[in-house]
């Protein structure tokens, strides 16, 4: 008796200690089972390819720490691995990143290589590489070879976006959407599709993802007559040069806390690992860019993209950690 009523007291003083120091974060695989869910694999129907961590930037909410000094690129004896893999793969969708993927000397091989056998090809931008001077080349071959474009553009406004991604940039980036547009991307009925990426510039969660979209196309109209086809509006998610900010400013524990208690069961069944597999630049494979920034490899699996036969099985484990919890608050990261 006098056992169980010491059970009970430290059992309240848990709860209060809990309830003084606000939500507690649960392991993600934890809460997956508390709503009855299994994240397992789909038929995996796109290949994301990271061609590095070499950017030209050092974006506060890059995840992959990535920048100007980072060595790690895609080389060619791999790229062509990576070809004979979506050929074998039959994956519908490619989805290039990077880094900054227009700084590896090999992107146009690569474009060339899997658009024989993938209807739909993806770049990610972060539109000052494209925007460079030196890239107008690379423009009209992606234009060519109807490459739609996601294009990160965080903020509307000058201020924000220079302090999340650097000093002039967001008038190198206005300019360079002038330059797609210029070349037939964002307009209906070309088929040359330009998407934008907003994410937040501190750490907090993004907004209403349908009223930002109506908030930038208006912007953007009015002002520099920049059309685009759709704004998607993800929060960032602690890892790398983001984690650090968040750590140095005391906002990692929060920030967290935030993302666990806006889980939102419903997300779950939309999310990109369930139908894409991602290849880091040394060859090995992911379940997404995330599980790649954080070392955690495909199904908790080492496997080389030379060693796979095929897409991974439906059914198959998908590896998780506490910054799943980023994909699925709110609306989700689809």
């Amino acid at each position: 008796m006098l056992n169980e009523k010491l059970s009970d007291k430290s059992s309240i003083e848990r709860q209060q200690m809990s309830e003084k120091e606000g939500t507690v974060v649960a392991p993600f695989s934890l809460t997956l089972s508390r709503h009855g869910l299994k994240l397992d694999r789909e038929i995996t129907r796109t290949l994301q390819v990271n061609l590095g961590f070499l950017c030209n930037q050092t974006c506060r909410h890059c995840h992959l720490d990535a920048g100007p000094d980072r060595k790690e690129n895609m080389d060619l004896g791999i790229i062509q691995e990576v070809i004979s893999y979506a050929q074998r793969g039959g994956f519908k969708i490619i989805d290039i990143t990077g880094g900054a993927p227009e700084l590896n000397p090999h992107i146009k091989t690569l474009i060339e290589g899997v658009s024989e056998f993938s209807p739909r090809m993806m770049l990610r931008s972060n539109l000052s590489v494209l925007n460079d001077g030196k890239r107008d080349h690379l423009m009209k071959f992606l234009s060519e070879k109807r490459v739609v474009i996601v294009a990160s553009f965080p903020s509307l406004n000058e201020i924000q976006t220079d302090s999340q991604r650097g000093d002039g940039i967001f008038q190198i980036c206005i300019d360079a959407l002038k330059k797609l547009n210029s070349l037939g991307y964002g307009h209906e009925g070309t088929g040359l599709e330009l998407n934008l990426v907003s994410n937040p510039t501190g750490a907090f969660l993004p907004p209403d993802q349908v009223q930002t979209e109506k908030r930038f196309r208006q912007v953007l109209k009015r002002k520099w007559g920049i059309v685009f086809n759709n704004l998607f509006n993800f929060a960032n998610v602690p890892l790398g040069r983001f984690r650090q900010w968040l750590i140095k400013t005391d906002n990692l524990d929060s920030y967290v806390k935030k993302l666990y208690s806006s889980f939102n069961d419903c997300a779950v069944d939309g999310l990109m690992c369930r139908s894409l597999v991602s290849i880091s630049w040394d060859g090995y494979l992911y379940d997404c860019d995330f599980n790649l920034a954080k070392g955690l490899f495909m199904g908790g699996l080492k496997i080389h993209v030379s060693e796979m036969p095929g897409p991974p099985e439906p059914g198959s484990h998908i590896a998780t950690a506490d910054h799943c919890y980023t994909c699925t608050a709110g609306s989700g990261f689809t």
